[in-house]
């Protein structure tokens, strides 16, 4: 099985890191094929958690090769920072991670211009203020784009910088000209001094990760993808305007990586027994009661990036289904099953009402969904303490069905159901 992806099948925060991270021992490279600094992940090794939200959850294992690949946007001192953290905590990372040098670059202008344009229009998308979609605009613009090999090139990253930031300098300035924040432009060549310092310790790191992959697959090497994000936030296919910037599906490793769709053959699909998204954007599901309170906070539904309290509602199969085919998974996994004990009963979304009309299918422009209100199928919960649980014999039967009726739903086999953080409460059936 040369190549595998684990992607996120709902909007995001399904848990993923835990799946890559049970995954690792069986493969030789983990990447990143999309996102920033916007895809937070909590990864547990020697005894330490550690908070990254930029390097590939691989990165804690000695024996993974990890990759940055071209299709991420990358802020160098967040960069340094995770590799920083990680050396503080025994794990050096030297000659087992590679940045590709075809990545682009986040400037503070992107920063900036994120935060004036979200405070400037009306609508806003909910965004993490870290410079990721100001970065791919450019990256798609081309005209004001860097990317990471450039970095290494000191006239040349002058050059670039004495262009863009003048005219990032009279853009911003008209967005910041009917707001209290007051905007002070930015200097081109102390940007350039402070990136020319990160280069120099980037450049080790830096390396032409596609043909790297290509060859790993020429040597029979395995590869796992770790998507960042979640499917409904896919900038084609989630739920538009209210995405990311990037392509979050398994079809964004093509480009954000560089290697043929031939390669990988197997997709897991990962959800919550539950559904979480933060920022803006309808949702169905979403409760307002004691009991989406309770799931946040048993659940510690918090953005390890932001920390904004997530919101929360009931699992929506309709979301997962529509997801699922567009993924191509072959099976999902349903993390956080043990959130949900002491709920005298649950419920799962099963169809939606659309001006009176009950239909399955899932619409991703924002505005159809507003419309939609869930159909709910009712299912008794359980009480017990899953945490323990190591197999499915030793859940109540309650939850059994309600793991079975997920599979059923989505129409995919259930390759693993979590109970804990830890890798040990985890049940593969």
């Amino acid at each position: 099985m040369p190549g595998t992806c684990v992607v996120g099948l709902q909007w995001g925060d399904e848990a993923k890191g835990k799946i890559v991270d049970l995954l690792g021992d069986q493969f030789d490279f983990v990447v990143r094929y999309n996102g920033g600094a916007n895809a937070g992940h909590t990864v547990v090794a020697n005894g330490k958690t550690f908070k990254l939200s930029l390097l590939p959850t691989g990165v804690i294992r000695s024996n993974v090769h990890s990759v940055i690949g071209n299709g991420v946007v990358v802020y160098p001192p967040r960069f340094l920072e995770e590799v920083d953290t990680l050396r503080a905590g025994s794990i050096d990372v030297a000659g087992a991670l590679s940045l590709s040098d075809h990545a682009h670059v986040i400037f503070p202008y992107h920063m900036e211009e994120e935060r004036l344009a979200e405070s400037a229009v009306e609508g806003k998308i909910g965004t993490t203020g870290r410079g990721i979609g100001p970065c791919y605009q450019d990256k798609v613009g081309r005209r004001f784009a860097i990317r990471v090999g450039e970095l290494l090139h000191p006239k040349h990253l002058r050059e670039r910088l004495n262009l863009i930031v003048p005219f990032k300098n009279r853009l911003m300035a008209a967005f910041a000209n009917d707001q209290a924040d007051a905007f002070k432009p930015l200097d081109a060549g102390r940007i350039a001094d402070d990136y020319l310092g990160f280069a120099q310790r980037i450049r080790p790191f830096v390396a032409d990760t596609s043909r790297m992959l290509q060859e790993a697959f020429s040597r029979g090497k395995r590869v796992l993808f770790e998507a960042a994000q979640g499917s409904l936030l896919d900038v084609d296919h989630g739920t538009y305007p209210y995405v990311t910037s990037s392509s979050s599906l398994p079809s964004g490793i093509w480009s954000g990586a560089g290697v043929p769709a031939k390669n990988v053959q197997r997709v897991i699909g990962v959800v919550k027994a539950y559904t979480t998204r933060v920022g803006q954007g309808p949702f169905p599901t979403e409760l307002h009661d004691e009991t989406g309170e309770r799931i946040r906070k048993i659940g510690r539904e918090y953005g390890t990036v932001t920390g904004r309290p997530r919101r929360v509602g009931w699992f929506d199969a309709v979301a997962v289904r529509y997801t699922a085919a567009l993924a191509g998974a072959d099976e999902i996994t349903v993390m956080l099953l043990d959130v949900l004990s002491g709920l005298s009963e649950l419920k799962l979304c099963t169809a939606y009402e659309i001006d009176g009309e009950r239909t399955q299918h899932f619409p991703s422009d924002a505005f159809q969904l507003e419309r939609c209100k869930p159909v709910y199928e009712t299912i008794p919960g359980w009480n017990d303490d899953l945490t323990a649980a190591r197999t499915l014999s030793d859940l109540p039967a309650s939850a059994r069905r309600y793991i079975d009726r997920i599979a059923e739903l989505a129409g995919l086999k259930v390759s693993v159901v979590s109970v804990g953080p830890d890798r040990e409460q985890t049940i593969q059936p």
